[in-house]
Parts: structure tokens; sequence; C-alpha cells
């Protein structure tokens, strides 16, 4: 990555079951653009190992221990890198990213979420019943066990997933390349505690005043297309953000917009070039 000469460092953190390969084509891009590029992976994600019931199930105690690891992973890294500093996240990990900047556990000069994790699209009663019914599920079984059935083949992803995440289908081959070529980055279905600790860390962010408070430049790419990612809350949040802008994708794009189709690829990282360039030149 440039060291000397660079215009500034990037920190780009994934999505729930993610991991820095499947993006290591558009942190190439940023880095050919002239920029110094980090990813990481989640604490229970990547190569660290499941924290939940079986091999795949992804879960976390609290999403406020991501937090924390996050702001402990962003004073390190920013100590270490040049200026200006920029913090990207896709899905969860924008949630997270936006969450560490709501309560100042990180100072960025500029954030880029990608379709960030304001709220499920899975949810289809009103959020505080969706949230209570997951409350219950985590008392009467094990919270570390899956929330919902995710192939017939543990560690397999279901024949349906890529129609989720991405029109490209050599894109979505890379990852399952490096599924098989890497089996300890495979996740497989979040926990019932994942789900928990997601309703209650969402309506914590989204509560009165929260995002009014983040001053910070911020750029979102978000699509009414997601399947994963409800969209309504992600314009709210875009709205509610006083220095925020919003691009806006329809059904041309799934859920990972910076691994769609070069058309849609094309536009939201030209979007997170201007974006970038202005933070540059302060």
């Amino acid at each position: 990555m440039p060291q000397d000469g660079a215009k500034g460092s990037i920190l780009f953190v994934q999505g729930r079951a993610d991991f820095y390969e499947k993006y290591l084509d558009v942190m190439a891009h940023w880095h050919a653009a002239g920029w110094r590029v980090t990813g990481s992976d989640w604490r229970g994600q990547g190569g660290s190992g499941r924290l939940g019931a079986d091999a795949v199930t992804g879960h976390i105690d609290d999403y406020a221990t991501w937090v924390d690891d996050l702001a402990l992973l962003w004073a390190r890294w920013k100590a270490e890198t040049p200026g200006p500093h920029i913090l990207a996240g896709h899905s969860m990990g924008g949630h997270l990213v936006l969450r560490a900047a709501a309560e100042g556990r990180i100072d960025p000069d500029g954030i880029i979420l990608a379709a960030p994790m304001l709220g499920f699209a899975a949810s289809v009663l009103p959020v505080p019943l969706m949230h209570l019914i997951a409350k219950v599920m985590t008392r009467i079984g094990d919270p570390r066990r899956p929330a919902w059935k995710w192939s017939d083949e543990p560690g397999v992803p279901p024949d349906s997933r890529a129609g989720l995440l991405t029109h490209d289908p050599e894109r979505y081959q890379d990852e399952l390349f490096w599924r098989a070529k890497r089996p300890e980055l495979v996740t497989g279905p979040g926990s019932w505690g994942w789900v928990e600790r997601g309703y209650a860390s969402m309506r914590k962010l989204t509560a009165p005043g929260v995002l009014e408070a983040v001053r910070i430049p911020v750029l979102v790419l978000g699509t009414d297309n997601d399947k994963l990612v409800a969209f309504g809350p992600v314009a709210k949040a875009a709205e509610r953000l006083p220095n925020c802008q919003l691009v806006h994708f329809g059904a041309e794009s799934h859920h990972e917009i910076l691994r769609e189709a070069d058309g849609v690829r094309s536009r939201a990282l030209a979007a997170c070039e201007t974006f970038m360039e202005r933070i540059a030149a302060g």
C-alpha cells in the first residue's frame, strides 16, 4: 500500500458472515487511486473462530463488544497511518461504524456506509414486537443456536443466496472460491443472540437525537431492492444525519452494492471517490 505521498488511509470493515478477501478488488481499486487501505474482520468471523453453538453459526454476546473492538483497532490504526482517515463499512459493519461514531468512540474524517444494517428486511411486524419475539427466543433455548436454517449441508451456502447478494455471478463465485480455499472463513446463519442484540443495537442507534449528533461527513450507498437490510431505515437515517449524502439504487442492485455488476459497482465507486477526494482536499 502507498506510504509516502498517499492521499490518506481507508479502513474497511465487512458485514455479518463476511471476510476481507471478498473485497480485495474494492480495496485494490482504492489503493490504485492512491489511498492506503486496510481490511479487518470482526471477532467471531473470518479466521478467528466462531462464537455460536456450532462450527458455523455467527454469535456475539453484545454489539458493544464489537464497538469496543473497533474503537481499539481505530486508535491503533489511526496512529500508524497517514491522514485523512476514512472508515468504510458494509451492512453490519456499516451499522457498527455508525454506532461507534455516534458514541464518540472513533473520529474519522469521513464515513462510507454501504447498505448499512439499520433495520432487518425480515421485520414483518413492528420493530418493538420483533425485538420482543427475539428476546423470548433467547430465553427458551440456547441464544447461541442458529436463528434460521441455512442449508441442508452444514457450511454450504443455499442456492438462493446468490440472488440476495449480487447480480454478478463471477463476483459471487469469487466468494465461493475463498470459502473453498479457506474453509475457516465460512460463517453460516446468525444466532438468536445475534438477532436480539441486533434489534437492541439498531433501536439504540436510531433513537431520537442520536444520529443528529454525528457531524462527520457521511456517504451512504443504499438499494431499495435489498432483501436483507431494510431500505426505509437507511433513507431515514440519511435524512437525519447532518452531513450526509445518499446514493440510491433500485432494482439494478442487490445487497452487496460494492460487489455488484459493473454498472452499479462503477457508479458506487465513483461516488466513493468523489467523496474521498473532497475529504482529502480538506
